[in-house]
């Protein structure tokens, strides 16, 4: 866990030096056996090619007789590349060549007598010392003989000390020079995310107005973008935020000052409206319209932190939600005529919320109706569709694209959510919200996915 709480360049130079580590170890178990094992199969080379060359004197008798030691059979260990010869017969009588030691000989006569091809290759440990050794068959005057060929490896040992010892050498000093490359890497992985956290220290003093682009194509490009992505969206969001509250706070103002005007002239014993009922008629008035307010600012921020939740979808009844709204609020235009259609129409939706959806549709039919009011639902395909249609006056083609802005005012708007709040249900739910102006009033069109189409 405290590798963790390390910074970057703690993180960067762990990181190179265990690399170098790893590296290193790797080496220095790898390379002297690649080395030994290279060196060795030199030495069986070098043995048989001067074998071959020895092969004329079985061809001739004369010679096969032992010669002296002239150097010793031990003393020959540190000869460089330095092959001696014998031939000796089954009973490992010694007919040419140097004397070997009692030991040797049994051990090399026991690998004679158990090899079953020509020639073969082996190797013993002796006196401190590798000997390296090849046996060759061969027939003398019908007698099978063994031409037997050795060299010492104390040169390989000795030569791959040397090459390992400057190996350490060699890697020393990369590790020494390695450390101007591994500063490099440090700033060059830092200079991006340095430059992220001090854009991150703007905003947490929220100064959003300058952007972040990391030019270069790797992989910071992209934390780059989602940087810039997350700064539009703030930047959209505060935008948002004040003007919900300028509006907000408009909005409000009025309901609040006529209260507190009208509660102070009662108070002075005024009644601006004639008398005290109609006075209080008008402060209960405007506090039903500063409660539906809040209401509807509470309900629109509810829904702006639910966008990334899926709503609770039930398999609502239309006409089990209409009917209800249609008698609550057909009072307030007495003369209109509201026609219902397609009450056994089943929407997969959650049912709290579009009830809210049909009762601002309704609401704002209500206000700009002249005579006539439909509401019709029924079954598309694999979606449902919501219709509600008003005769009254079309809609200005400036106001059609601001039509669902939230605070959005049209001809005889009051305050500019209900709409708004519509979208956004529809957007929850996945689905459309169209408007149209007709030869003879206005149509919105709610579309949204039947229960087969969601599932």
């Amino acid at each position: 866990m405290k590798f963790l709480n390390l910074t970057l360049t703690q993180r960067i130079w762990i990181s190179f030096m265990a690399l170098v580590l790893f590296v290193g170890v790797i080496i220095a178990v790898v390379y002297p056996i690649s080395i030994q094992g290279a060196l060795k199969q030199q030495a069986y080379q070098i043995i048989e090619q001067q074998q071959r060359e020895k092969f004329h004197v079985i061809s001739k008798p004369s010679q096969l007789r032992p010669e002296a030691d002239q150097k010793g059979f031990l003393e020959s260990r540190n000869a460089a590349l330095s092959v001696s010869h014998l031939i000796v017969t089954n009973e490992l009588t010694l007919l040419w060549g140097e004397s070997v030691p009692d030991e040797v000989l049994r051990k090399m006569g026991q690998h004679a007598g158990n090899q079953t091809k020509n020639l073969g290759r082996y190797q013993l440990h002796y006196k401190d010392g590798t000997l390296f050794y090849v046996i060759r068959k061969k027939n003398f005057n019908g007698q099978p003989v063994y031409l037997i060929s050795y060299m010492w490896g104390n040169y390989r040992n000795s030569l791959v000390k040397t090459l390992w010892t400057r190996l350490l050498v060699v890697l020393a000093i990369v590790g020494v020079l390695s450390i101007v490359p591994a500063f490099w890497l440090s700033r060059y992985l830092r200079r991006p995310l340095t430059m992220l956290g001090d854009r991150f220290e703007q905003i947490a003093r929220r100064n959003w107005q300058t952007s972040f682009r990391w030019g270069q194509s790797d992989e910071f490009q992209r934390l780059s973008d989602q940087f810039e992505h997350m700064r539009q969206n703030l930047l959209r969001y505060d935008r948002s935020q004040k003007t919900f509250i300028q509006h907000a706070s408009h909005e409000l103002k009025t309901p609040i000052m006529i209260i507190n005007s009208y509660a102070q002239s009662v108070k002075d014993g005024l009644f601006p409206k004639g008398d005290l009922g109609e006075t209080m008629d008008v402060i209960i008035s405007e506090a039903g319209r500063m409660e539906q307010r809040v209401k509807e600012l509470l309900y629109y921020t509810k829904l702006d932190a639910l966008k990334n939740e899926s709503p609770q979808r039930t398999e609502v009844r239309f006409g089990s939600i209409v009917t209800d709204v249609v008698e609550r609020l057909a009072v307030q235009q007495e003369g209109l005529r509201i026609a219902i259609s397609g009450e056994d129409a089943v929407f997969y939706v959650d049912r709290q919320q579009w009830q809210v959806l049909i009762e601002n549709l309704l609401e704002n039919a209500l206000r700009y109706a002249e005579r006539e009011i439909q509401l019709h639902a029924a079954k598309v395909g694999e979606h449902m569709k919501l219709e509600v249609y008003n005769d009254g006056q079309p809609i200005a083609e400036q106001d059609l694209a601001h039509l669902f802005d939230p605070f959005y005012k049209g001809a005889k708007g009051k305050f500019g959510l209900g709409l708004a709040i519509v979208k956004s249900i529809v957007d929850l739910h996945g689905g459309e919200i169209r408007v149209k102006n007709e030869a003879d009033g206005v149509r919105f069109v709610v579309t949204v996915a039947g229960k087969a189409a969601e599932a």
